[in-house]
């Protein structure tokens, strides 16, 4: 497509692969992890960023100079970047980076002018089991994705709008009707179920991505923490959580495994979780949100994929 480009990216190693094609157009980094904590659906506005700025410092110590460095700066140029034709949002195909290009979407049209969107997403390259993502590509096939990029319509951008609505408000059982909804976002329904299945198992009380964890250490030989988190972090799905989240993750449930010998195995809590014999919910309830809403506010049953509101 003729004519100058945005490009909104999210995180620094992606960028730093994106720059090395020489790409014209100015280059906008996303730095957030907003498929944790609250969320509101006006991004950068005074409310959103005393939230986000709370949670970071509590949860992963980061301070709010950080934070005015790393994003909000990054909000600002967003809102006045310089004139340009078209905006090519590159985001990888998980719950993080999906999350946040919602809210980079919405905030973008909250101060420009609409503008032709397109997408560079991870796909699956011939030949290969798994989608690698994008920040992994060698230049030729990340420039090879950027040229078969995805142009959005009017009706996916209005999802994407819808999305991050649902996500930041106090109901999730409305977003996951959004599942079946078809659009150029190849992976937006996947990533919605991920997203429903993050609350509470209404069996254990243990989410899937926590129950995952402890079927890993009934399958493999894992035998120290550092190994474990490798698991964890390798066969994750579609959730796209970092070290820092998924160690905080491991940490919650520290007393469903042990480390003996040199081996990490499930404790008789781990073991009862895992066949769903006993309901932990109590144990783990704290005050965790999900974007607008509490995460032990609702259960998710697996058998009928819905969730209960509690």
């Amino acid at each position: 497509m003729k004519g100058t480009a945005l490009h909104i990216t999210n995180g620094d190693e992606l960028t730093e692969e994106m720059l090395e094609l020489n790409l014209p157009g100015e280059v906008v980094i996303w730095r957030e992890m907003l498929c944790e904590g609250p969320t509101l659906q006006e991004v950068g506005s005074q409310e959103f960023l005393k939230q986000r700025k709370k949670f970071l410092k509590k949860i992963y110590g980061i301070s709010a100079e950080d934070y005015e460095e790393k994003f909000i700066s990054q909000l600002k140029k967003l809102k006045t970047a310089k004139d340009h034709d078209y905006v090519v949002l590159w985001f990888e195909f998980d719950l993080f980076c999906h999350i946040n290009m919602l809210a980079a979407i919405s905030y973008y049209l909250n101060h420009r002018e609409s503008k032709p969107f397109f997408l560079v997403c991870s796909k699956k390259l011939e030949g290969e089991k798994e989608q690698i993502p994008l920040s992994q590509l060698s230049s030729k096939q990340l420039l090879n994705h950027y040229e078969n990029r995805i142009a959005l319509n009017a009706d996916d951008i209005e999802i994407a709008l819808l999305i991050w609505e649902l996500y930041c408000s106090n109901n999730p059982m409305k977003l996951k009707q959004q599942i079946k909804t078809t659009s150029n976002f190849e992976y937006l329904s996947s990533c919605i179920r991920a997203h429903i299945e993050r609350f509470p198992n209404s069996e254990s009380g243990l989410n899937t991505l926590e129950q995952n964890v402890l079927k890993l250490i009934k399958k493999y030989e894992i035998t120290s923490l550092n190994q474990l988190l490798g698991y964890a972090l390798q066969y994750q799905g579609y959730y796209g959580y970092s070290d820092l989240q998924m160690q905080r993750l491991i940490d919650k449930i520290k007393d469903f495994f042990q480390v003996i010998n040199n081996r990490v195995s499930l404790t008789k809590k781990g073991e009862l979780a895992l066949e769903k014999k006993k309901n932990f919910y109590g144990e783990l309830k704290n005050e965790d949100y999900l974007g607008g809403a509490r995460m032990y506010d609702f259960l998710y049953d697996s058998e009928s994929h819905r969730l209960l509101k509690l």
